[in-house]
């Protein structure tokens, strides 16, 4: 009791002192802030010394010890020990910040878990420059690629040099070998647990960041093909978008801003990509009569999506639709209350509990959040005020259980399913960027015999994974950051197989063939299948 009473007192001042030294905090930052960039820049040559490269490598396992609640799910104690130790040891020389990170980086892949993941210190720009650089496209950004086989290929061009076509495969980068450049990229990224699926996608999505991480943005770069073709590729100029200025749209009249504010509306129902210029979300019909429909989705990030799915659903239901094809290759992830909402139209149980209770490594866990994440100045003080009521809601919000371990309560409680859920068939298509909390909901799915899933194990893991809040560590010399998940989130249906993904019922992997036809071999599959069955019944009412 004396424990529990000394606990609370500790706990209890340890928020009541997060006020004022969170407002300190708020105005150092504005003073840091105006700092040097230059000054940053240039200590990106830096050399480090070996002892202190050696002491974040030690922060960085006792942070993940600390703060990771499935850090030894995937590979034992006595062996990821020795991975650090190993690291340690073979640290005999000074390194920069980046040589230190390409030699961290792979050891804290080893622990399989895709949210765990680590950034080096990177290039800052003025704010000037960071301007310039919103009115430009980088030349990686120009292009989409694909990887198949362990090869780099074009699969969307949108340079100005129309000579590179869909399937061709970029073979050097800048004179480096593009077969060189994965297998380092690859031993820096993982899945979570021991799938392969989620590597090729990840590397092929964001080739341009992990590029970037070492030459920095690039004005310009050479890429030469397979079929002796090479190009200098440089950066352009974005299309000035029609956006009025809060200056402008003072002058603009009421039935103006009226129908830009609907406009607005509409693009956040859809998850408007300002940089792709696409939708997070779309609905289409298949077929004429609307008895099939594809729901596109992207990622559950963007926008308004309880106004896009209650509007979907509603149309589905007065189109009787019977066949609905959720599509979300390539879906990194996202939010965990938009998956829940989707799957509220999904199930055909009158009430269901979306997941389990997430664990976490202590009642304190959560006050590791990355709070001030992405504030602008003002946004700190205020965030500051506010942070007491923030810490302690974080706090009391865990809990001890029985077994020992603490737990969060998110989206646990059980719900209503929606009036105008869909209860015709569902096929899902999945491939190894099915990610995260794209996994969450092609598990529930799966694990009620929900959906029919076509395409490539996902690169989430089945029974769960550590993500929820995840806060970014710097460590203290090389400034080198480590992202750690903080909460295992996973529901009640689990397969005995650990450390996979969601399987597919039929499994169909595309080609780069594919791609330069403009085929897509796993929505067709579903097409063809809904054909057969259609006709079927139209025998047997004959």
């Amino acid at each position: 009791m004396k424990k529990q009473l000394q606990f609370k007192k500790e706990t209890l001042a340890f928020i009541k002192s997060v006020k004022n030294k969170t407002i300190l905090l708020c105005f150092t930052l504005l003073l840091i802030k105006c700092g040097s960039v230059s000054k940053h820049n240039a200590s990106l040559d830096d050399l480090i010394t070996p002892k202190k490269l050696q002491k974040d490598v030690d922060f960085t396992y006792r942070k993940l010890q600390k703060m990771h609640p499935k850090l030894y799910l995937y590979i034992d104690k006595e062996q990821l020990d020795f991975k650090f130790d190993s690291l340690k040891k073979a640290i005999t020389t000074p390194l920069t910040s980046y040589d230190f990170y390409t030699k961290l980086s792979p050891v804290v892949a080893e622990i399989k878990q895709g949210h765990t993941f680590t950034f080096p210190k990177i290039k800052k720009f003025s704010k000037d420059k960071q301007k310039q650089l919103k009115k430009e496209i980088d030349p990686f950004s120009q292009f989409e690629f694909e990887i198949f086989n362990n090869k780099l290929y074009v699969t969307e061009n949108n340079s100005k040099e129309k000579n590179i076509y869909i399937g061709d495969e970029v073979t050097q980068i800048n004179a480096n070998p593009v077969d060189s450049i994965l297998k380092v990229y690859k031993e820096r990224i993982t899945s979570d647990g021991f799938n392969t699926t989620f590597q090729d996608k990840m590397i092929a999505k964001r080739f341009g960041i992990f590029y970037s991480y070492n030459k920095g943005i690039q004005d310009s770069i050479k890429l030469q093909f397979n079929k002796d073709k090479e190009f200098w590729i440089k950066k352009i100029k974005k299309d000035s978008n029609l956006v009025l200025s809060k200056k402008d749209l003072k002058k603009t009249t009421k039935t103006h801003k009226d129908s830009l504010i609907k406009v607005n509306k509409e693009k956040s129902k859809y998850g408007y990509d300002k940089e792709t210029k696409k939708n997070n979300r779309t609905l289409t019909f298949i077929e004429k009569d609307s008895t099939t429909a594809l729901m596109q989705i992207k990622g559950f990030k963007i926008g308004n999506f309880s106004a896009f799915y209650k509007e979907s659903f509603e149309l589905l239901k007065k189109a009787k639709t019977k066949n609905l094809i959720i599509d979300i290759r390539d879906n990194f992830g996202g939010r965990l209350n938009e998956i829940d909402n989707l799957y509220s139209y999904l199930t055909t149980d009158s009430t269901y509990q979306f997941v389990n209770p997430s664990q976490v490594t202590k009642k304190t866990s959560l006050l590791k959040n990355d709070y001030f994440k992405g504030s602008k100045p003002l946004g700190y003080v205020v965030k500051g005020i506010l942070s007491p009521f923030y810490y302690s809601y974080m706090f009391f919000k865990v809990h001890k259980n029985e077994d020992g371990n603490y737990y969060v309560n998110m989206n646990t409680k059980e719900k209503k399913a929606k009036e105008n859920r869909f209860t015709g068939k569902i096929y899902v298509l999945i491939n190894g960027g099915s990610f995260s909390a794209s996994s969450v909901l092609s598990t529930k799915l799966k694990g009620t015999n929900r959906a029919t899933f076509i395409g490539e194990e996902t690169g989430g893991e089945y029974n769960g994974t550590v993500a929820g809040l995840m806060p970014k560590i710097e460590l203290p010399n090389s400034k080198v950051q480590v992202r750690i998940g903080l909460m295992y989130v996973n529901a009640s249906e689990k397969t005995d197989l650990t450390g996979h993904g969601i399987y597919p019922d039929v499994t169909i992997l595309p080609t780069i063939e594919d791609r330069i036809n403009n085929n897509d071999p796993e929505l067709n599959y579903v097409l063809e299948v809904i054909k057969e069955k259609t006709n079927k019944e139209v025998v047997k009412m004959e």
